[in-house]
């Protein structure tokens, strides 16, 4: 076997050691023009009240559990 074969095989058996899994995602490449167009057009649909209510949401629950914090209301 290949010396670059051995070494991804170790790795891998270190990380299944570890419990770990190698998980690959595709996505959409954003340096394409075509890409950033729908990202565009579907950023320009979204309706900002609704966005200003998520945001709000997911900074409440980002702080759930911290210790210490205070939340100036």
């Amino acid at each position: 076997m290949a010396a670059a074969a051995e070494r991804m095989k170790s790795l891998r058996q270190r990380r299944r050691a570890s419990h770990l899994r190698e998980v690959r995602l595709v996505v959409p490449d954003a340096r394409s023009p075509e890409v950033r167009k729908k990202a565009a057009m579907a950023l320009a649909a979204l309706d900002p009240r609704d966005e200003a209510e998520a945001i709000a949401f997911i900074e409440a629950v980002s702080h759930y559990g911290v210790e210490g914090l205070v939340e100036d209301e």
